[in-house]
């Protein structure tokens, strides 16, 4: 289907061109977001007496977002979630989550101006654009962290999802519910019983 472009859409081409897309895409979200007319007789002549209302319009809302970006650019904002050792989180971080920590820290901005192609299913920090306009965009930096501690290693750059060695972890599982002492009369008890176990 040809439509004629009524703002700016990124990959696809600016204000007032003529442009073929997919049946899909212009019935589901350029014509329904107002952001494109059929390219038909009737509304080419229609745009021609709307392009400078449209102009005018667009220049306003693309001042709006310039100052919107000075408050957003550069921010960063942690989201804390659920995961295993791995760093793989139970659930994901969605456009949503970030336009609402985003929220939390005094920078509004719509869930649609994520630009998150998938979501986020690990422990990390990732850099995450957010278009305001289709001629302004930025980047937040996102934290996906199971505290607000571990947040903070992620942002120095520490990987939280180092697995201990396997004989560490056996150590540890064993002996972190004794006190040392205790410990080491549980492994001596241990050894006479194979001692014991050995005679007979």
């Amino acid at each position: 289907m040809e439509v004629i472009l009524l703002e700016r859409v990124g990959k696809l081409g600016n204000m007032g061109e003529v442009v073929r897309v997919k049946n899909g895409f212009a019935r589901n979200f350029l014509l329904p977001q107002n952001k494109a007319l059929r390219a038909t007789k009737e509304n080419r002549e229609r745009f021609e007496v709307m392009k400078g209302d449209l102009e005018v319009r667009n220049k306003e809302l693309r001042g709006e977002a310039e100052t919107a970006a000075k408050k957003v650019d550069g921010k960063s904002v942690i989201v804390i979630r659920q995961a295993g050792e791995s760093g793989n989180l139970y659930g994901s971080v969605s456009p949503r989550d970030i336009a609402n920590a985003l929220g939390e820290a005094g920078a509004s901005v719509n869930r649609t101006q994520i630009v998150l192609n998938t979501p986020i299913k690990t422990i990390g920090m990732y850099k995450v654009p957010v278009a305001l306009h289709p001629e302004v965009e930025v980047t937040v930096s996102v934290i996906v962290a199971r505290t607000a501690d571990e947040a903070q290693r992620v942002q120095r750059g520490e990987d939280v999802t180092i697995r201990r060695e396997e004989g560490d972890t056996e150590a540890v599982a064993e002996d972190a519910f004794f006190e040392p002492k205790a410990a080491e009369a549980r492994h001596a008890n241990e050894e006479e019983e194979d001692d014991s176990d050995d005679k007979k």
